[in-house]
Formats: structure tokens, C-alpha cells, sequence
């Protein structure tokens, strides 16, 4: 089977390959082998592929990357509880060995302790980016019929849901009506978070450096959202003379940039009980200046709460692919939006990241033969209440 690899990770001078590959064959009754239909690209996958950092599985030197998944079952262990045909994403991380993590023991290898999971695609086990691949069917969930088009946004949704999730939690301390959304950044992320806060009713406000009649702002105003872009001529130059600005309390904020600066200054225009979760992440060595008497007394004062987020577990997993059909109901053909490129492995060889406008998506499988692989597939509902 064809694969991407970045090959010599342990080496040095990594380069980036298609390679040829057996396929895989199941060895317990609860695996599953998948073939692959297509693999959403995200900034990790952008700094595997040019920076080439990532780990490959112990004793090897190259790493199959891609972990944003949509495949169909080609086959099935006895024991695996699926079918061929079965439309399926995959979980990306996996618990550490650490007896003593408990999360990882509970089923929430995102909130790992030791650090040392493994995750498809990033560290230490190969990803999604070929033609098959196979699974313990723990790690699989069923993706419904209706969600052929969009299941490779299901791991990106996760990560929202993951912090939604987390902000419900936290703001049991207080009764909590949050009325007012602001989302940092226009990249896919900060847009499923933008519309996923539209869904559960918000007023939702995005804050970015995209140009305000690109395909973004457009994206934002479409869900019925309100787009601003950070620093244009004639508006304000700095996140809090927007917030300011606004004229309302923002309850909830969504970082989404990964620009630290841009996180600590969202701590200071944050409403009194409101919380702040931080997505993005930028590896720099950046140094900055606050006011940290005044951030610190306002975040005491006012029982503000900063949460970080990353990676997401099953149960996330089937709320995105609930969220993902609300958002196809409720605003159609949105979706079909953000997935502004679409390519075949090969091209991954010469990528130029900086000519995506927001989402690409590799299809392994040419989109007009995928129906009839899961014509036989199961289908799946998934509910969520708050």
C-alpha cells in the first residue's frame, strides 16, 4: 500500500516520502483493518511535514503522519464488534503504560499525567496518511451515513467539544447563563469554534488577522457571526479597544491563534466569572511584558478561570459528530466550506502549506467511489443534552 513518510527522524536531515508498504494484517480478533477514504490536514501535520519533529514508533526511524481520519472497515475481527462497510474515525491518542496515571487507567488518555502517550500520526505509532491501516476496536467510532462528506472533521470537532465540555464543568462553581463568544483566530479550528458557539445559541464575535472579505469573515457572517480583522486600518488596534468596544461582558473566550501575547491580554478583557481556554499553541521562545499586579487582581477579583485544552477523548469524539450534523441542519453547506483543497498523497511531496486558505483534506479514495464503499455500512446515531 502507499503511504507519506518523513523518513530518518532519529537522524537527522529528515526528508518526506511516498512509499510503498505492505498492508496490514490483523493479528487479534479485535482489530480492524481500515481503508482509508480521506485525511484532514491540520498546523501539526504542517509542522510534522516542514519542520519534521515528530516521533516515530520505538526501534523505527520513519512515521506515517495524519491523524484527522475517515475510513470504512475492509476488515473485521471476530471480536471487534464492526462489520465491513462500517464508516469509522480514530481516537489518536493512547494511555500511557504508568500504572500510576489514572487518567490514562479511566479512559482519559487526554488528560495524561506522565506525558508519555503515544498519539497516531505525532508520537510514537504511525498515522492515517495511507491506504489502510489497523485498529483495536476500542480506538474506532462509527461515523453515521450522513457525515460521508465531512467525517475527517470529526478529530478537529473533538478538541472543541473536549474545551465546551471542560467550560460546563468549571462553571458548575456558579450559576452561569453566558450570553457573548469571542473567538481568537479564523483558521479551522477558531471557525468549528465560532459555529460550534453559534449551535449552542451564542452571540459570537471572531477577532482575526484575516482580511475581512476573504473567504474566513465569510465563513463567520454565514453562521451569524460577527468578523473583525485584528489591526486593520480605521479599526482598533488592540484586542481590548475592541473588546471595549463591544460594549458587553464577554463571557467566554476561545483561543484559537497559539499567540501568547494574545492570551494574556484575552485574561484581562475576560467578564467577571467567565472562562478562557487556550487551544492554540505557537512553539517560539517569546518574552513579553505584563501588567501582572493588575492581570493578577482582576483574574482574583472577579473568579476568572483560564483552562488549557488539547487532544480529546471518545466521548468527545461522538458529541463532534452530533455537533457536526446540528451545524449541516442548521446551516447547510457550511461545512463543505471550510474544506477549501483537496489532493492525493502524492502532492503532499510538495506542499506549500502557506497556499491553503483554511482546510485541506488528502482523499486516498476518490470521492466518487466512496458511497458505494459503505453501502453496506451500519448506521450510527449519537445524542447530547447539557
Amino acid at each position: 500500500m502507499k503511504t507519506i513518510r518523513v523518513k530518518q527522524l532519529r537522524h537527522g536531515n529528515p526528508t518526506i516520502a511516498l512509499e510503498t508498504v505492505d498492508d496490514p494484517v490483523l493479528t487479534h480478533p479485535q482489530e480492524v483493518k481500515v481503508r482509508v477514504l480521506a485525511v484532514g490536514l491540520d498546523g501539526t501535520d504542517r509542522e510534522i511535514l516542514q519542520e519534521k519533529y515528530g516521533t516515530p514508533p520505538e526501534g523505527e526511524d520513519d512515521l506515517t503522519t495524519g491523524h484527522e481520519s475517515l475510513g470504512v472497515v475492509a476488515e473485521a475481527g471476530a471480536e471487534s464488534g464492526f462489520q465491513v462497510g462500517d464508516l469509522v474515525t480514530a481516537i489518536v491518542r493512547r494511555p500511557c503504560k504508568d500504572l500510576s496515571c489514572v487518567n490514562c487507567r479511566n479512559g482519559h488518555a487526554d488528560f495524561c499525567q506522565t506525558g508519555k502517550y503515544v498519539e497516531r500520526g505525532i508520537v510514537g505509532a504511525h498515522g492515517f496518511l495511507s491506504e489502510y491501516y489497523k485498529e483495536e476496536a476500542r480506538y474506532l467510532v462509527p461515523v453515521p451515513k450522513g457525515l460521508l462528506e465531512y467525517g475527517m472533521l470529526v478529530e478537529p470537532q473533538s478538541i472543541v467539544e473536549k474545551v465546551w465540555d471542560q467550560v460546563l464543568r468549571v462553571q458548575q462553581r456558579l450559576i452561569w447563563e453566558p450570553r457573548t463568544a469571542l473567538i481568537l483566530g479564523s483558521g479551522p479550528l477558531g471557525l468549528l469554534a465560532a459555529i460550534t458557539c453559534r449551535v449552542l445559541g451564542l452571540n459570537v464575535y471572531v477577532w482575526s488577522m484575516s482580511p475581512p472579505d476573504g473567504i474566513q469573515a465569510q465563513l463567520v457572517q454565514a453562521c451569524g457571526a460577527v468578523y473583525q480583522q485584528a489591526g486593520a486600518a480605521g479599526s482598533a488596534q488592540t484586542l481590548t479597544a475592541y473588546a471595549d468596544g463591544l460594549g458587553k461582558p464577554i463571557d467566554l473566550i476561545l483561543e484559537c491563534t497559539g499567540y501568547s501575547p494574545l492570551a494574556f491580554e484575552a485574561m484581562a478583557v475576560l467578564a467577571p466569572n467567565g472562562v478562557l481556554a487556550l487551544l492554540g499553541v505557537t512553539p517560539a521562545d517569546r518574552k513579553l511584558e505584563i501588567g501582572a499586579d493588575m492581570l493578577n487582581q482582576s483574574m482574583v477579583l472577579e473568579n476568572k478561570c483560564v483552562l488549557g485544552s488539547v487532544n480529546a477523548a471518545r466521548k468527545d469524539f461522538e458529541t463532534a459528530i452530533y455537533r457536526l450534523q446540528e451545524m449541516e441542519k442548521m446551516y447547510p453547506g457550511w461545512l463543505a466550506r471550510v474544506v477549501t483543497n483537496r489532493m492525493q498523497l502524492e502532492d503532499l511531496l510538495t506542499l506549500d502549506f502557506k497556499s491553503i486558505p483554511i482546510k485541506a483534506v488528502v482523499d486516498i479514495v476518490p470521492r466518487e467511489q466512496w458511497s458505494g464503499l459503505v453501502e453496506q455500512s451500519r448506521d450510527v446515531a449519537y445524542s447530547f443534552s447539557v
